[in-house]
């Protein structure tokens, strides 16, 4: 869906997965700042709203999701996933359940095929399940905003913010008294400051949680039975994940950040040497310059300078070896 505040004054529409909202109001690390400050909102009403009701809908939920919510409180967010059979992350939520109703948002694009899978595990469950995206948008209000949440508007709320699930009608008028619009490329940046993986973007075909640290987060280890709780299981308790994520320092003198995909390997083995990781998202913070988060064969040293192509990257331990 296209945001009508891409009408806003200096709007530069975001490109890919995130198409749809405003990459930038023209200021990045205004914008970066502000977020920081506790001012300002973003628009994510590109993202997918997924909502569940009926009297089973937690005790159903927990069947399905990794994450602990047969007795999740009225107003309490938490964060689930859904995994294949194998164990591989398929679908990540970020949920809050309303007294009466169960709200997610989604990756955009990801809550038809999630919607499916739910309408085909219902079984004698009284539930109903709906996808909401075109009627509600999603807006993030930063930790320590002093914004007005309009009446009635159910709000999931973290230590990073509050995910209003707005009428979609509204979001112009919502947009006029919430404060200096941001881009979705500041909120990505303080994503990556803060090490918070994004599925699609720190996921591939064969991630599983415990290689982007979603253990305790999103995977509670102490419930019930799901799809792929077998793989968990068993890396928690005889393994280690193959590989882990990390937070690179980049060069700040090199003029392009390596994109998404870029290739790693240790600075000091040949540069035709092998390959150890992929960069994953890549982002220029207003105080720590160019980051990204990658994902990184486990036993790659980590104490290990590595290049990003041509970069220098100096890593961080996010998930531990």
């Amino acid at each position: 869906m296209k945001s009508p505040l891409l009408s806003l004054p200096g709007a530069v529409p975001a490109e890919g997965v995130d198409e749809g909202v405003a990459g930038h109001y023209g200021d990045l690390f205004r914008e970066q700042r502000a977020l920081a400050d506790g001012a300002g909102f973003v628009d994510l009403s590109h993202r997918g709203v997924v909502t569940v009701s009926g009297e089973d809908r937690l005790s159903w939920l927990h069947l399905l999701l990794t994450q602990h919510v047969t007795d999740l409180a009225a107003g309490q967010a938490t964060e689930a996933l859904i995994l294949s059979a194998h164990g591989h992350i398929e679908h990540a939520l970020y949920l809050v359940d309303d007294g009466a109703t169960v709200w997610a948002h989604v990756e955009p694009g990801t809550q038809e095929a999630l919607l499916a899978y739910l309408e085909s595990m219902k079984f004698f469950y009284r539930v109903e399940v709906a996808d909401r995206t075109a009627d509600t948008a999603v807006v993030h209000l930063p930790a320590g905003s002093i914004a007005p949440v309009p009446s009635g508007v159910v709000v999931r709320e973290t230590a990073y913010g509050r995910d209003l699930f707005l009428p979609r009608a509204d979001l112009e008028s919502f947009a006029e008294q919430a404060g200096p619009p941001v881009g979705i490329l500041a909120l990505e940046a303080l994503r990556v400051e803060q090490h918070r993986p994004r599925l699609g973007f720190e996921t591939d075909h064969r991630t599983i949680p415990h290689e982007l640290g979603w253990i305790g987060s999103a995977v509670h280890l102490q419930k019930g039975c799901y799809r792929g709780q077998e793989t968990v299981a068993r890396v928690q308790n005889l393994g280690k994940p193959p590989r882990r994520l990390v937070f690179l320092h980049l060069d700040g003198s090199e003029v392009h950040l390596p994109p998404a995909g870029t290739q790693l390997r240790v600075r000091d083995e040949d540069p035709d040497g092998r390959t150890i990781g992929f960069i994953t998202t890549s982002a220029r913070h207003h105080e720590l310059g160019p980051v990204a988060l990658a994902l990184v064969k486990r036993n790659v040293p980590v104490d290990a300078p590595l290049m990003a192509d041509t970069t220098a990257a100096a890593q961080e331990v996010v998930v531990e070896p």
